[in-house]
C-alpha cells in the first residue's frame, strides 16, 4: 500500500470512485495515484476539505469543518446545504429584534466556546 493510497482511504475516507469525481479525474488516473504517482497539490486539497481536515484559513472558521458534505459545527451540530439556506433565509426575514437578540446568543455562545476550549470540558 502506498502513501497515497493510504492517504486517499484512510486519512480521507474516499474511494477511488468518489476521489475520481470530486477531481475530475478518471478512475485509471487515480488507480495511478494509488500505485505512487504524484497527487496534484490542488486535488490533495480538494480531498482534505472534501474530508473534513480544512474549511479555511480565516480565524472566523475556527472550529467548523466538513465533513461528508455537511458543514460541522464547533457545537457538533451537523448542517445540510438546504438547513443551511433555511437559517439564511430566515435571517433575511427577521426583524430587529429578532437578529439583536441572534446576534447576542452567537456572542455568548463563542464566549462559551472559547471558555470550553481554555479550560476543557
Amino acid at each position: 500500500m502506498t502513501k497515497n493510497q493510504l492517504f486517499r482511504q484512510f486519512h480521507c475516507n474516499l474511494t477511488i470512485e468518489e476521489t475520481a469525481k470530486l477531481c475530475f479525474k478518471s478512475v485509471s488516473t487515480i488507480k495511478r495515484w494509488d500505485s505512487g504517482d504524484t497527487i496534484p497539490k490542488e486535488c490533495k486539497r480538494l480531498m482534505r476539505m472534501y474530508s473534513n481536515r480544512e474549511i479555511s484559513l480565516s480565524e472566523d472558521w475556527a472550529g467548523f469543518y466538513c465533513e461528508q458534505g455537511k458543514l460541522v459545527l464547533p457545537s457538533g451540530i451537523r448542517l445540510t446545504a438546504a438547513q443551511i439556506l433555511m437559517a439564511s433565509a430566515l435571517v433575511e426575514i427577521a426583524s430587529d429584534n429578532d437578529l439583536k437578540t441572534s446576534s447576542y446568543l452567537v456572542r455568548v455562545a463563542r464566549a462559551l466556546s472559547d471558555i470550553k476550549i481554555r479550560y476543557g470540558s
